[in-house]
């Protein structure tokens, strides 16, 4: 310890022993999923193996809600463990002789909780994982993906605060796993647990992670969101890490979009859309209410028609906004909409005010890691993310909220 305090590294100290986890220093918050990500031999399992005592610390400190837990004794550690701290192992970890129902109602009754009641809660966290009806089955009856599911309703069934998952999902297929990552963020969002979740598949953790710690030869190197891991590593390990990572189910629209300048308040009337509209070299805009609401879109040959025969009103001629999203859709849902619509994306909040758009552009940009201020056309590559009909509508396309884009009509120039 002394000699790692000292700046030795973990290979001079091989002769030793393995520094296994060296000055991990985080914090993760209540209710949040946090995620500690890194290769095979970076600590991972060690570190979570710790927080409630299954390995001993050699050095440091750990506190769970305030209270320290390195040096507690044994028993104590038992009593963590059971209260206030439940675990979901990579290799579920189940009793082969106990039936499904028992296992889940395991943790229970370390609790001292009464036989009936007891069942009853396992039978309702068996149902509520999909397992109805598997209650007198045996793990061994079992595939893989339902029995991680008993390994998932036997940690819920404890109802306790904080939830440990070490490569809970790594042994099940692709298609099962995925599953299984969409479970519990459904689970999550309704019981608000504290996760922390060991994986070594950068997929998952940007899909599971409200935050993620990045651990290279025991130390964490970046803590951070997922787009904060994505868009700005903290060195070039970490850039290495997630250069294949698939950007369009981590960012999301509200990282992507951009201000809409094209933008009239209804009351404005049709010469004031007119005027924006040619000031801004575009075919269409949105109009909103005095408070930002998005009301819908006008087009230019419209108003131009308002403005001929005298009309006020631009709400006459209102079309529906073709296609609206919130800030937290992940930009792989926007392309379908954005194919399919002349118009940029549009982005509301909330109170369906308007608050930004994601031009096409936008998004190829965004899955190219290029930015969207560029003056110049990238040239950008076909792949099965974005099909060569959508880059030439890309290049063709009048968008709302892009200057320079051209007028639908020359009756409008």
């Amino acid at each position: 310890m002394k000699q790692l305090k000292q700046g030795a590294s973990r290979d001079e100290l091989r002769a030793h022993g393995t520094a296994a986890v060296i000055d991990a220093s985080f914090e993760v918050r209540k209710g949040e999923i946090f995620v500690v990500m890194g290769l095979s031999g970076s600590g991972k399992s060690t570190l979570i193996r710790m927080l409630n005592g299954l390995n001993p610390t050699t050095d440091g400190s750990i506190k769970v809600n305030g209270s320290e837990v390195v040096g507690r004794s044994a028993a104590e550690l038992r009593e963590l463990r059971r209260d206030h701290m439940s675990m979901v192992f990579q290799h579920f970890a189940l009793l082969p002789h106990r039936t499904v129902l028992d296992n889940v109602a395991y943790g229970l009754e370390l609790q001292g909780v009464a036989p009936a009641e007891r069942q009853e809660r396992a039978r309702g966290w068996l149902a509520r994982v999909g397992l109805a009806g598997w209650e007198r089955s045996f793990p061994g009856e079992l595939s893989g993906g339902m029995q991680q599911r008993v390994g998932i309703a036997r940690a819920l069934a404890a109802d306790t605060d904080i939830l440990l998952m070490d490569e809970a999902f790594s042994a099940l297929d692709p298609l099962i796993r995925r599953e299984m990552q969409e479970q519990l963020i459904e689970l999550q969002q309704e019981l608000g647990k504290t996760i922390v979740f060991i994986t070594h598949d950068l997929n998952e953790a940007m899909f599971l992670g409200d935050r993620i710690a990045v651990m290279r030869d025991g130390r964490i190197v970046q803590v951070g969101t997922p787009n904060d891991i994505l868009t700005d590593p903290a060195n070039d390990y970490v850039a290495q890490f997630v250069q294949d990572v698939d950007r369009a189910r981590v960012l999301t629209a509200g990282d992507v979009m951009e201000p809409p300048h094209a933008v009239v308040f209804a009351s404005a009337g049709p010469r004031t859309a007119l005027k924006t509209m040619r000031d801004m070299q575009t075919s269409a805009c949105f109009v909103t209410d005095s408070g930002r609401k998005l009301l819908g879109v006008v087009r230019d040959k419209d108003v131009l028609r308002q403005v001929r025969e005298g009309s006020t009103d631009l709400t006459e001629r209102l079309r529906p906004t073709p296609s609206i999203v919130k800030r937290d859709q992940l930009i792989a849902d926007l392309f379908e909409l954005a194919v399919e619509s002349p118009l940029p994306v549009a982005v509301t909040d909330e109170q369906d005010r308007l608050i930004g758009v994601v031009p096409r552009v936008t998004l190829l940009a965004a899955l190219a890691d290029l930015p969207t201020t560029t003056t110049e056309i990238p040239v950008i590559e076909p792949t099965p993310e974005v099909p060569a009909a959508m880059i030439t509508q890309t290049l063709e396309e009048s968008a709302v909220g892009a200057p320079g884009a051209p007028l639908a009509s020359e009756e409008a120039h």
